[in-house]
């Protein structure tokens, strides 16, 4: 296939792309580290088997691959943003003011977010939502009185955890994965325990009670990452008392270093998720330009190959790295054949 520009809505994306006369011949992908595993598999598997060059995927988290998305048309732009959370309405209009208004939303399937520490390391084998308000929550009720989280250690809000200093490395803010754990974790421990309550009751605004639920403390004890869940790994690998956020498909990879706690009882697993019974997953996405489609070549094969039943469904090498399959796939494979974009069919 030649990499020329025919079309006349190609025209407008070499004007887009700095002017250049050529278009790129791979595709282009970026965002969510969560999904970059998955990613990559199907972009091997996609190399090998289409006459087409193997799409390059980057990571960098959901926001910081959405904004790149958002940027604009052209062949200087990604062509898919992939996401661990779904599109935001603040994003969607950073989108349209630079002209990605047709998005294609790709729903892959599910991941549940764990909680794991070092094989060798204290006896983290049991979580509610409430222990993880109470470790890393920047403001606690303690004696009825809101104050400056004091804990230092797990054990001095709950005896059954071990008494070791909180040393928690969670995602960074411009992950998807923090908003779950925000949302999931933090607001519902908060809620669990009356704290939320607590706060309304003592001034707050419920918009500002909601807040306080899920901002985080800053003296250390709560760690932000940044980069992958390699870095996170990593920092427990230096730290025995260590426990981090990670996806359950890369704690699966690495059971040889590390072992997970439940959450509410339910241990995370395939399973689990699939059924709704872990308390704590999410569905992982990617979202496609639809005016790159037939532009870039073999941007639209490879978003179909990529939620084929062959690679996305429950026999796939997708379900063997950890997905949960969707079981709606087969909308989802429709969407993607009639590029049915944002708010088409609704």
């Amino acid at each position: 296939m030649s990499p020329i520009f025919r079309t006349t809505s190609a025209i407008a994306l070499i004007a887009a792309g700095a002017g250049a006369a050529q278009a790129r011949d791979n595709v282009q992908v970026a965002g969510s580290s969560t999904v970059l595993p998955y990613a990559s598999i199907v972009a091997e598997a996609f190399g090998e088997n289409f006459d087409y060059p193997t799409p390059v995927i980057e990571s960098g988290g959901s926001s910081a691959g959405l904004k790149r998305f958002c940027e604009g048309l052209g062949e200087n732009t990604i062509d898919i943003a992939n996401a661990s959370r779904a599109i935001r309405e603040t994003e969607l209009r950073a989108c349209a003011e630079n002209g990605v208004t047709d998005i294609i939303e790709v729903r892959i399937g599910y991941d549940g977010i764990v909680f794991a520490s070092r094989k060798d390391g204290p006896a983290f084998t049991s979580f509610e939502p409430a222990d993880w308000f109470n470790a890393l929550a920047a403001k606690v009720v303690v004696g009825g009185e809101i104050v400056e989280n004091p804990h230092t250690s797990w054990a001095d809000f709950n005896t059954d955890l071990p008494d070791v200093e909180i040393a928690a490395f969670i995602p960074g803010t411009k992950h998807g994965t923090r908003e779950v754990f925000e949302e999931k974790v933090l607001l519902q421990g908060c809620e669990d325990i009356g704290a939320r309550k607590a706060m309304i009751d003592a001034g707050m605004s419920e918009v500002e009670a909601e807040k306080a639920c899920m901002d985080v403390r800053a003296d250390g004890r709560s760690v932000d990452i940044d980069g992958d869940y390699t870095e996170t790994l990593a920092r427990i690998g230096s730290n025995r008392n260590g426990i981090g956020v990670f996806g359950l498909a890369f704690y699966e990879n690495n059971t040889d270093t590390l072992k997970v706690a439940t959450m509410s009882g339910v241990a995370p697993s395939t399973e689990t998720i699939a059924s709704g019974d872990y308390p704590v997953s999410r569905p992982l996405y990617f979202y496609v330009k639809k005016a790159h489609m037939g532009v870039v070549p073999g941007l639209k094969e490879f978003a179909e190959f990529f939620v084929a039943d062959e690679i996305a469904g429950p026999d796939g090498p997708l379900a063997d790295y950890g997905l949960v399959s969707d079981p709606e796939l087969a909308e989802t494979q429709a969407k993607i054949a009639g590029e049915e974009v944002m708010g088409e069919g609704m």
